[in-house]
């Protein structure tokens, strides 16, 4: 099986605010072939048990659908690509920038006040997308008198027993499948 190694610089193509196309020359064995792929800042999904035994998620509008869909609390580590772009070229860890965004996330979308996050797992989107989603488990916070939605956002916290959320994932309530995947894994666990 030959081994795929970059042979040269990333060659930006296209590049929007949150997506980008990004071309990569490649050693596949004695050849040199370009690989083309979409790269968007990496988000952040959190897992949030509440003290009776239920799971914190979200009824959120999502315009993709033009519905509400149930999901797990989240949003973007960086609100543009290029903000992203500027930190991987520090060469920092992006775990503890997506535990600030999930920190924030919280705080926004389900209106509680956590010092901290439990990383839970990282969802890589495929081969031809790079998506990375941070989950998290947010165990210990306070909750804050409200929400602190940003403009435009309409989402209502949805205390969900663990019976239901399984059931969610399974039938399609939960829309983003990934987030299903993990969620399920979380309670299977």
């Amino acid at each position: 099986m030959a081994i795929h190694k970059p042979s040269g610089p990333e060659k930006v193509a296209y590049q929007g605010r949150i997506i980008e196309v990004v071309e990569q020359t490649m050693e596949v064995g004695a050849k040199t072939l370009t690989f083309e792929f979409a790269r968007r800042a990496p988000g952040t999904r959190l897992i949030i048990p509440t003290s009776d035994g239920k799971i914190s998620l979200t009824k959120e509008y999502r315009p993709e659908i033009q519905d509400y869909d149930y999901r797990l609390p989240g949003g973007k580590v960086f609100d543009t690509l290029k903000e992203y772009n500027l930190f991987i070229q520090t060469g920092k860890d992006i775990k503890a920038e997506a535990e600030r965004a999930a920190l924030k996330e919280a705080r926004e979308e389900v209106g509680v006040i956590a010092e901290k996050a439990e990383l839970f797992a990282i969802s890589k989107c495929g081969a031809t997308v790079e998506w990375d989603l941070y989950y998290f488990i947010v165990n210990e916070y306070t909750q804050a008198n409200e929400q602190a939605l940003e403009e435009g956002e309409r989402i209502v916290v949805v205390p969900t027993t663990i019976e239901d959320a399984r059931a969610m994932c399974l039938d399609g309530r939960i829309q983003e499948e990934r987030s299903a995947l993990m969620l399920l894994r979380y309670l299977n666990r």
